[in-house]
């Protein structure tokens, strides 16, 4: 099976055991680089995908407490080369597959001409990269594509319906439809009109549609159950971590 095909089968599965899939996030080298494999293994083994934070210094899709993990995690070296080979290196068989976030300077920097042989030598299926608009990201879509990598493309509430088509149509993995217009953390009102947009993004895309920007507690993940196929919780999860708690079990009691 193609590396970016793993991320729909494993939301679908979830879906059909009747449930959302539940997207957990891990911030690399966050709160310690020493950590992150023992981390991500916690909560690989959760989730049904992973999707691991690459930190950056100007994320801007990102609320006030990804910023947070992400400056600690760069203040002790990490970088996507160091997750790159710490993914590659001896670690536990995780249960859930892996997608990167990054913003669009560190994979240029890495370059797009190695980036998809390590991340497939790694483990990763995908990538979100949310500050690379769809008309500028063909050179990163055609590399991704030499190992089957997915490029998971993003929608908002306020996404017109020919571009919400043609954004559905080019995604890979699954469709991430944003559930505010702003940055990741705040807390999301499931409101009507939410589900309503969430109703059009299903309408459309051919692939698993999950939703993501500020799911923090189960009766959110209740009520958005019916409309979409996963959920992802990112800044609780960090939150969580923050105050010292075991990223497993705030996730456990999400289910």
């Amino acid at each position: 099976m193609a590396a970016g095909s793993v991320i729909s089968e494993a939301i679908r599965n979830a879906k059909a055991r009747g449930r959302p899939a539940l997207v957990g996030w891990v911030t690399a080298g966050f709160p310690q680089r020493e950590t992150f494999l023992q981390q991500l293994a916690a909560v690989a083994d959760v989730s049904d995908v992973v999707e691991i934070g690459v930190p950056f210094t100007d994320p801007m899709a990102d609320g006030a407490t990804i910023q947070r993990a992400s400056r600690v995690a760069l203040a002790q070296g990490t970088s996507l080369k160091w997750i790159l080979a710490e993914l590659a290196g001896p670690r536990p068989k995780l249960r859930a597959p892996l997608l990167l976030m990054s913003y669009l300077n560190p994979l240029l920097a890495y370059g797009l001409d190695r980036l998809p042989g390590d991340a497939f030598r790694a483990g990763v299926s995908g990538f979100i990269v949310p500050d690379l608009p769809f008309e500028e990201c063909e050179d990163l879509r055609a590399a991704l594509a030499t190992r089957d990598l997915a490029l998971v493309q993003l929608v908002t509430p306020v996404t017109p319906i020919e571009r919400l088509q043609m954004l559905c149509a080019a995604s890979s993995g699954f469709v991430y439809a944003v559930t505010m217009t702003g940055t990741t953390g705040k807390n999301v009102a499931v409101q009507e009109e939410v589900l309503e947009y969430f109703a059009r993004v299903k309408r459309v895309s051919p692939l698993p549609v999950c939703a993501g920007f500020g799911i923090r507690s189960r009766e959110q993940i209740e009520r958005l159950a019916p409309h979409v196929d996963g959920v992802v919780v990112a800044s609780a999860l960090v939150e969580a971590l923050e105050r010292g708690e075991d990223p497993a079990a705030f996730l456990q009691s999400l289910r």
